[in-house]
Formats: structure tokens, sequence, C-alpha cells
């Protein structure tokens, strides 16, 4: 049997669905027609062994075995390895997780041609493979060297090594020794299961004994991390760091309680963790762990706060401010939070060390506001520490913008009324349960009165008077006269002033920055577009693309849903107002489609109260039937009216 054709077969025995002449055809490098022809000769020989290469119409072909013992004596005469690349992987992403687990673990060159071999894929194939390997590996400092005549060697530290082995071998969608994929865990680290419950039991003594309070995600993290660096230590390898860095970690608390830690699983385990092994437990616990479970505002958290990293925290909100126009800064409770989550965060990207935040794509859809100012935090944090926060970072950061804004809609969502009523009780009773009916969730009726008593009233406690009666002295409040039986022109006058006390999105869109069912076939040409429309009328700046371009180095503007909100990373104009432009077909955009874009820009300095305007976008991004009328209008008028209409 020629090597082509035992190629094909060991393919078909791997393979867990029917494979296409094509696919084979790719494999191994020739053409449709000889495999079909590589085919029929396989099926002549095996016809006495037990096996048959059945061809399923529009599928492709499929290895049928009829007598297992008869074809597996076969194939041991033609290859004694055959069987041992049953589990080879088939598809790209199978193939990915297969060469960094090779890779990863693997201290020594490792020759193309081998590999090449060893995976029954092409070279070119190979390639395309390892180049999107490349960028996984550079994430954590790794490079992935190709050397002639020796092979490929993977460079960097084994401190990196291991948190790249972490995020990449490991499933950390579960968490806990129970609800991990224990299986897996086990078959990687050749550990039994018991022996890995044991360990998990001692984490929780120790952080519990100790007062060290980690979140669930970052107790898993390190479950998994020890477990790594016990079977890197049994294989010969451990972690380096400068003595300077070692001699700052062994002053931390984190440090006695990573020794007590390994001592006891030293015993568990019978393998002996060097120093420098301990400091890298400590650097896990310095790098996770949350200060308290519940936030107190009784100052005993705020004693906590270093002051540096609280100075921190307010350029950051000072920024925040002059960029996205959020009036935060005067948050006590946003402060402290964001300071006590910024410790360990600095000290994660101090050591490179890894960390997934699974919430990250529904905060990005949910929260867009609150990312952006996750990401002017990661801007400031970055120039000011020269340390550079990833997109898994900047979502847990939002979180912390999304509860303050929240906070800022509680109390400004209720406006709070007296109804002033001269027919009675009964009438006035009639139009507080008609308002409660009508707007329960926007006024709060704090009492009713009559005509008499008006100086009775607390004004500093309410933000407007709906009255029944005429009032001819001027009083401290807007008053709104309706009739004792609330009419829809009078509801429609509550609602109308209501909303007029917030900031009205539709002032800052007009026709001349709508651009509609445009043709373009990149982001770049949308940017460049753009920047031609509104530089005479705006006087932006030459380098305003690559304001943009900067924004989007950070993480994509593209939030799903087919929508994109892209603007400068700093703002760069005198005005607040939007730009809208919709595609006849959707562009790449980072890693998503995109067909809606919203150009946002925010004045300078502005102190707009803008959350009406990113409520508004939030809920155009959230909503994929709005997105789909919106990229159906062919005018501006039916446009702005479906804005109005369903926002």
């Amino acid at each position: 049997m020629r090597k082509r054709q035992l190629k094909i077969l060991k393919k078909l025995s791997s393979a867990h669905q029917p494979v296409t002449s094509d696919q084979l055809a790719s494999l191994i490098e020739v053409s449709s027609r000889t495999i079909r022809k590589d085919i029929k000769t396989l099926n002549d020989e095996l016809e006495q062994s037990g096996a048959y290469i059945y061809a399923l119409k529009g599928k492709g072909f499929e290895l049928v075995v009829k007598d297992q013992n008869l074809f597996d004596r076969y194939v041991q005469e033609l290859d004694p390895t055959f069987n041992q690349n049953l589990d080879l992987p088939d598809t790209p992403n199978e193939r990915i997780k297969y060469l960094l687990n090779l890779i990863l673990r693997k201290n020594e060159p490792i020759k193309l041609d081998d590999l090449s071999e060893q995976i029954h894929v092409s070279r070119s194939t190979l390639q395309a493979d390892l180049k999107s390997i490349k960028p996984l590996l550079k994430r954590y400092s790794l490079n992935l060297i190709s050397r002639p005549n020796y092979g490929l060697i993977l460079q960097g530290t084994e401190l990196n090594r291991r948190f790249a082995i972490s995020e990449y071998l490991y499933d950390h969608r579960q968490i806990g020794p129970n609800l991990i994929q224990l299986k897996q865990v086990s078959v990687i680290a050749e550990m039994n299961e018991t022996t890995l419950n044991d360990i998990w039991i001692i984490l929780l003594y120790q952080i519990e004994v100790n007062k060290i309070v980690l979140s669930d995600i970052a107790l898993n993290n390190l479950f998994v991390h020890i477990v790594i660096a016990y079977k890197r230590i049994k294989e010969g390898y451990s972690v380096n760091l400068i003595k300077q860095e070692l001699a700052d970690i062994q002053t931390q608390k984190e440090y006695e309680v990573a020794q007590k830690i390994i001592m006891q699983i030293q015993e568990v385990l019978g393998v002996s963790f060097p120093e420098i092994e301990i400091a890298y437990i400590a650097i896990h616990l310095l790098g996770t762990k949350l200060v308290n479970t519940s936030l107190t505002l009784d100052g005993s958290n705020e004693q906590m706060v270093n002051p540096e990293i609280l100075h921190l925290v307010e350029e950051i909100l000072q920024r925040v401010q002059d960029e996205l126009s959020l009036q935060l800064t005067q948050d006590r409770e946003l402060k402290i939070s964001l300071a006590l989550h910024l410790k360990p965060a600095i000290n994660r990207y101090k050591y490179n060390m890894n960390i997934r935040n699974p919430m990250l794509e529904d905060i990005k859809a949910h929260y867009p506001l609150a990312f952006e100012a996750g990401i002017t935090a990661a801007t400031v944090i970055n120039q000011t520490l020269s340390v550079e926060i990833d997109e898994n970072e900047v979502a847990y950061i939002a979180l912390h913008f999304g509860a303050a804004i929240e906070r800022v809609k509680e109390n400004l969502s209720l406006k709070k009324c007296y109804i002033v009523c001269a027919s009675g009780l009964g009438s006035s009773r009639l139009i507080q349960y008609k308002l409660k009916s009508e707007f329960r969730s926007e006024i709060e009726v704090l009492g009713t009165t009559e005509l008499y008593r008006l100086k009775e009233i607390p004004y500093p406690d309410i933000d407007f008077i709906i009255s029944a009666v005429p009032i001819n002295e001027p009083l401290p409040v807007p008053v709104l006269e309706v009739n004792a039986i609330l009419s829809q022109i009078d509801l429609n006058n509550i609602k109308q002033f209501i909303k007029s006390d917030q900031s009205n999105p539709l002032t800052f869109i007009d026709e001349e920055h709508t651009f509609l069912h445009q043709s373009f076939r990149s982001k770049e040409e949308i940017f460049s577009f753009l920047m031609v429309q509104l530089k005479e009328q705006h006087a932006l700046s030459d380098d305003y693309v690559e304001q943009l371009e900067k924004r989007e180095e950070i993480a994509p503007t593209a939030y799903g849903n087919y929508v994109a909100i892209p603007h400068p990373i700093t703002p760069q104009t005198s005005t607040t107002f939007l730009t809208f432009c919709t595609l006849k077909q959707p562009v790449q955009w980072g890693e998503r489609k995109v067909q809606f874009v919203c150009l946002l820009n925010v004045e300078k300095d502005s102190m707009e109260d803008l959350q009406r305007l990113y409520d508004v976008l939030g809920k155009i991004v959230n909503t994929p039937s709005i997105v789909s009328k919106l990229l159906q209008c062919e005018t501006y008028a039916e446009f702005i009216e479906t804005i109005q209409i369903n926002t």
C-alpha cells in the first residue's frame, strides 16, 4: 500500500463523520480525482480485511468495519502505530488545541515535517494553524521561534508558560472540584480525582482560617495553577523571579499563607515545592484576593485603601467626567469599590497573570457606557503605571461603573410631586391613582393638599406640583395645571414635562449627520468617509481618524446586533453630536459584523447630563428589531421617526 493511501485510511479511521474527497485532497495535496482512485484501490485491499469504505452521496466517505479483530490485525501489519493516531484532531479548532498542548508542555524543539506527519495534515495547513497560535502565545510574552534544521521552540519564562497552560488547556467555565471538569484536569496533571479534591479542601481551609476572601473564579484559578505547578515541578521545571521581586513578595502576609498551603499540599502530593514556587502561589493570592465580601461606607474600608490607589481612582473619575460627561467624582461608594478592586488587579498585571471574565460579552452588550468608562480607566492606568489592561479586566472595572450609573438613575428617575385639588379627598386620590397607573416608574406623589395650605408643602423635597385648580401666586417649583379628571391631553403634558427635564437625544441628531444605505467594504472606508463629511463643519484635527483607531485598538466598539458606536479616544469637538451611517451590506469590525454605525462625539469639558442619550444608544444596541427598522429607513424623516417611536 502506498504511503498516500495509508494516510487516507488513517484519516477515515479517526474521523467521527464522513470526509469529503475535497477534504482528503487538501490534506494529502493531490486532486480529488486521485483520491477517488486511491479509495477504489483501498476498497479492493480491504475486501479481505474486515472493512470497506462507503460513499455517502453528498456527504463524503466513511470507513465501515465489519470485523474489528480482522481489521486490527490488518492495520497492525501495515503500521504498528496505526491505532495510536485515532484521537488526532480533525477540525482547525481541535488542531489548535492539540498544538497548544504539545507546544506548551514540550521544552524540546519540534520539527515541522514530523508534526505534519504526526497529525496527518499538509505543511501549508500546519503553517496556517501555527499562524493562529502565535498571537495566543504572544498574550503571555511567549514566542514560537522556527530555526532551520532545528525545528520549532517556545521562548518565554516558565511563569508565563504556566499562565498560558491555565488559559488554553483547562476549562474554567465551571468552578470548584465538584463542578470543574475533574477528569480533564486529572488526565492533564496525571493525578487522581481524590487527590485533586484533597488539594481543594486544603485551599478552602487555609483561606478561611487566614481570612483571605477570594471570588469563586479566583479560587478556581488558584486551584488550577497549583495543579499545573505540581506537574511542571515533577517534570523538572520551576519558575524564576528577580531577587528583589522575591524579597518584596516574602514581606507580604500572602506569602505566609502560601507557605501554609504548600506545607499541607506537599504532604498530600509527596513533592517538594521550592521556595520560589511558594512565592508564585503568593502572587496568585496578591492578584486575586478581595478585601471584604461586602462594602461598608463607615470608613473601615477607606482605611484599607492605599492612598496612591485612591489618587489614581480620583484621576480616573475626573477623566471619565471630562470624556464621557458622567458626573461620578463625588460617588464615595464608587471610589472605595474601585480602589479595593484595583489593588489586586494591578498585582495581576504586574506579574502578567491571566484572568478571564465569563461576563465580558454580556457587559459590552448591555452596559456599553459602563464599558466605555472602563476603557477610560484602563487608559489612565496605562499612562500612570505603564500597565496594560485587557478587555477582561476592563469589563470587571465596568461593573463598578455600571452600579454607580444605576445608583444615579435610581436617585434621579422618580420625579417627586404634590397634588393640589379643591374638590376634596376623593378627586385628589383619583388623580393620585391615575398618576401611579401611568407613571409608576417616573413619578412619586409625596402628598395631596388644598389650595389654602400651599405654604405647608415641603418645596425642597419636590420637583413640581400638579394642580386641579388655578394657582396665581408664584411658587418655588413648576406647576402643571390639569383637569380634576385627567384627560389624555393632561397625561401628555405631564409626560412632556418629565421628558423635558432630561437631555433629549433627538437634539444631538440632524439630517446633515445622517447617511443612509452607504456602500463601504471596511471600517477604514467608513472612518475616512465620516472624516471628510465632518471635518469642515466641526474643525476636526488631521489625526481624528487616528484617534478613532486608538480607541478601537483597546477594544473594538462593535457591540453585537450589527451595531458599532465608534468615538475618538479623547473628546475632539466643541459640541456633542451623533453621526449615523447605515450600510447596504455588513462589514467586518474586529470579530463582529457591523451594518449600523453611530459615531459619537462628546463636547470637550462638557457638563451636560448625557444619561438619556446613552440609554437610547444602549436600547438600540440591545434591540434587534429597532436596528432592523433603522436599516430599512430610506429617508431622514423615516429614520428620526423610528428612533422617536421605538426609544
